[in-house]
């Protein structure tokens, strides 16, 4: 199981000026190891969990302990979440995807721009805290979907390939209550290229476990 905060790919006022440097180093170096910190502390006498790692945990969060599973579960799923957010963002990002991932949200929703439409769409849609998704379903295909608070799309039997954050922590230094202007900066910073990579590794995984 791996409890480490993952280094982040840039500097942190490397996605200026759509994502400020204070948010982001707020944002990892405080939240995202909070999370990391109190899943230690949760499974620290917990050896059976230990020997499983992170995903099969939150995918049958039936397996933790009663008395501890909904602090399992949201620190798990921060920890979890946010690994894949970092690995969606770089400066000079953003623009159309191109390639399989480019052909997949093509084959799946019609063209880009209504992809993007109905993800925005969603990403507002979600009231309070809580997360978007471009996610594959148990058939391979992709769907856009939101969870609340810090659930991760596994619990649900998806995988994740494209996250927004949408809590206030990730926005709220910058543009206050303007979720709306933050979500249009964020697509400004998506690298397209491990969006692209996630897809195709997700999807090998799916083919494997079908039957």
């Amino acid at each position: 199981m791996n409890l480490q905060l993952p280094a982040l790919p840039f500097e942190y006022g490397a996605l200026e000026p759509y994502i400020d440097a204070t948010t982001m180093e707020i944002h990892h170096r405080g939240y995202h190891a909070m999370y990391i910190d109190r899943l230690k502390q949760l499974l620290a006498d917990q050896e059976a969990l230990q020997r499983m790692n992170l995903e099969e945990v939150v995918s049958d969060i039936r397996v933790v302990p009663e008395e501890i599973r909904q602090e399992v579960r949201n620190n798990a799923g921060g920890h979890l979440n946010h690994s894949l957010f970092w690995h969606c963002l770089k400066p000079g990002g953003g623009g159309k995807p191109t390639g399989v991932i480019a052909d997949a949200i093509n084959s799946n929703f019609g063209d880009f721009r209504k992809f993007s439409d109905l993800f925005t769409e969603t990403a507002l849609s979600r009231f309070g805290s809580g997360w978007a998704w471009l996610c594959l379903n148990s058939t391979g295909r992709l769907e856009i979907l939101t969870t609340p608070n810090q659930d991760s799309p596994i619990m649900l039997g998806y995988r994740p390939v494209l996250g927004l954050d949408v809590w206030e922590h990730a926005y709220f230094l910058k543009y206050q209550n303007r979720r709306v202007e933050y979500v249009e900066a964020w697509w400004n910073v998506i690298d397209w290229g491990n969006v692209s990579d996630l897809y195709q590794h997700c999807l090998e995984m799916v083919s494997r476990s079908s039957p």
